[in-house]
């Protein structure tokens, strides 16, 4: 700890300089006793309160949808009202805890997914799936622009038999506005693996230092603001 003369706080260990002649130092405080009692009592009540968020949050509805990469799909998503949070992964494969390093060789069978924890009062789960049509091609199989291979195919799992209805009455009434068929898979979800820490919120966090969100992603999200798609900017 550096050393400070702040009220409350404690003097780093170690010889301290002496103050030139004719100035008084600075008053050293320590912790007092209560303080000292009290801090756990703060990290015990901050742990409580992230577990709460964590159970409200679990306790929202969700939908888990793939559309290419998923720093495209979350980016998309994130711009929409009533969608709480957007968390990149994989799912729709065999093995357990896979990295994106075995997602992206192909050997995992997983896709890289999105879960969408979402507000029922704002948003239903079939407004997700018909906004899915738009955030995508789901008609180009196994791809997405330069994106290939089968971690980047078009798909939705779904965790209930109404999911499915609304799933499959969503893709029957896009097609209408597809000349080509729509490729997009509906399965039911058995497992999802959320994917590393660096590739969470990475559009928001990277931005157009990385050339592919500048080449892709960017140009994706003013199309769709512009067709009215997705609000605006996020703020």
């Amino acid at each position: 700890m550096p050393a400070t003369h702040a009220p409350g706080l404690l003097q780093s260990n170690g010889p301290q300089p002496h103050p030139p002649t004719g100035i008084n130092p600075e008053p050293v405080y320590l912790i007092p006793v209560k303080a000292k009692i009290a801090l756990p009592c703060l990290a015990l009540l901050s742990f409580f309160m992230n577990l709460q968020s964590e159970t409200t949050s679990s306790k929202s509805p969700q939908a888990i949808v793939g559309g290419g990469c998923f720093w495209c799909v979350e980016a998309v998503y994130q711009r929409i009202p009533g969608i709480l949070g957007a968390e990149s992964g994989y799912a729709g494969g065999t093995s357990e805890n896979p990295t994106y390093e075995e997602v992206s060789s192909g050997r995992s069978g997983h896709a890289e997914v999105v879960r969408l924890t979402y507000d029922p009062a704002k948003i239903t789960y079939r407004k997700i799936i018909d906004l899915f049509w738009e955030a995508h091609d789901p008609t180009t199989l196994n791809r997405q622009g330069a994106d290939t291979g089968t971690q980047y195919r078009s798909i939705i799992l779904t965790s209930s038999d109404e999911e499915r209805k609304d799933a499959e009455e969503s893709k029957a009434e896009a097609q209408k506005k597809f000349k080509s068929p729509i490729v997009t898979e509906i399965v039911p979800l058995k497992a999802f693996y959320p994917a590393e820490k660096y590739h969470q919120d990475y559009y928001e966090k990277v931005g157009e230092r990385n050339p592919y969100n500048s080449a892709v992603i960017t140009p994706k999200l003013e199309k769709l603001e512009k067709k009215g798609v997705i609000p605006g900017a996020k703020p």
